[in-house]
């Protein structure tokens, strides 16, 4: 039996629920936008987030993505990923800052959590400092090698370019990951709304189209990601590379698929916009009907429209 699939008034499927778990975080990154988070202390509790995630499955939602802050901070994290894992999702990843993974990797891997992708930016201890404000380098690196030693597949690492910071690091980071058989994200830097400095962007802003352009000379294939703004992906000499650019585009709107939770139990129909959020837990808390809690989703993803449409 085909399963079912929801689309917005756009035509563009519901495939995909990225859980934001928490607000809190363990370091304090110069660039860090909360993923279009308002801040909230409300946190859903591991049964609230299962019920949540089992009528996401009845619509259609195939994927399931746990980020923060840092998700892993939470206590009950293994408990609340066996909890959606019982449920039978294709596919349950992580965003995770990779300094709490060698203490929760293993017990991750057998409660069903599939991959991870690793925020570190940087091999340098001086500049990882300056971008995270905390000194958790080796921590965080241990955790990475960790998650790939109990066998998530893939494991990605996301790397923020930033001008005169870490944009010379490319070679070093991909040598990295290509010896430890993990895939490297470069990510083009978007501007935080929770800077106090106004110049954030002039000052850091790097812009990707040449590592692109070096990356096509360079690679021995390229194949492009369907549903994921037809992001690019280049194998080198056995590694592997993907650009992310900024999700302020209309290519990236026009391919969306995912549908966001906030930690305080809200649908967010739009990672660009909090004007438009549907409270869904006040009815789990009151243990309405899955049938009510469907019409909310539904509810969630009619408001759905593209941020940017040119």
């Amino acid at each position: 039996m085909p399963q079912r699939v929801v689309k917005d008034k756009f035509e563009r499927p519901i495939l995909s629920l990225r859980i934001t778990l928490t607000n809190r975080c363990n370091v304090n990154c110069i660039y860090c936008h909360h993923d279009g988070m308002v801040s909230s202390s409300q946190e859903m509790t591991p049964d609230e987030i299962y019920r949540i995630c089992k009528i996401a499955k009845k619509i259609g939602v195939r994927k399931i993505r746990l980020s923060g802050g840092e998700p892993l901070i939470r206590k009950d994290i293994v408990e609340i990923v066996s909890k959606i894992n019982s449920i039978g999702f294709k596919d349950i990843s992580m965003t995770t800052n990779g300094i709490l993974l060698k203490k929760y990797a293993k017990d991750l891997k057998d409660a069903g959590l599939d991959r991870v992708n690793v925020s570190f930016d940087t091999l340098n201890r001086d500049t990882y400092e300056f971008i995270t404000r905390k000194n958790y380098l080796s921590t965080a690196k241990n955790g990475i090698l960790k998650s790939v030693e109990v066998g998530f597949y893939p494991v990605k690492i996301n790397m923020v370019l930033m001008k005169n910071v870490n944009e010379h690091e490319i070679k070093d980071m991909f040598k990295f990951c290509k010896k430890n058989d993990i895939v490297l994200q470069l990510i083009e830097l978007i501007e935080s709304e929770n800077c106090d400095d106004d110049n954030f962007s002039a000052k850091y802003h790097y812009k990707l189209d040449s590592v692109e352009e070096k990356l096509i000379d360079i690679a021995d294939d390229i194949k492009i990601r369907e549903f994921m703004q037809d992001r690019k992906k280049y194998y080198i000499n056995g590694g592997e590379i993907e650009v992310v650019k900024p999700v302020d585009n209309s290519c990236f709107c026009a391919n969306c698929t995912r549908l966001r939770i906030t930690p305080d139990g809200k649908i967010k129909p739009c990672l660009l916009r909090n004007d438009n959020l549907v409270d869904i837990i006040k009815h789990v808390r009151n243990n309405e009907s899955d049938e009510k809690l469907e019409k909310i989703f539904l509810n969630g993803i009619n408001k759905r429209e593209p941020f940017n449409k040119d």
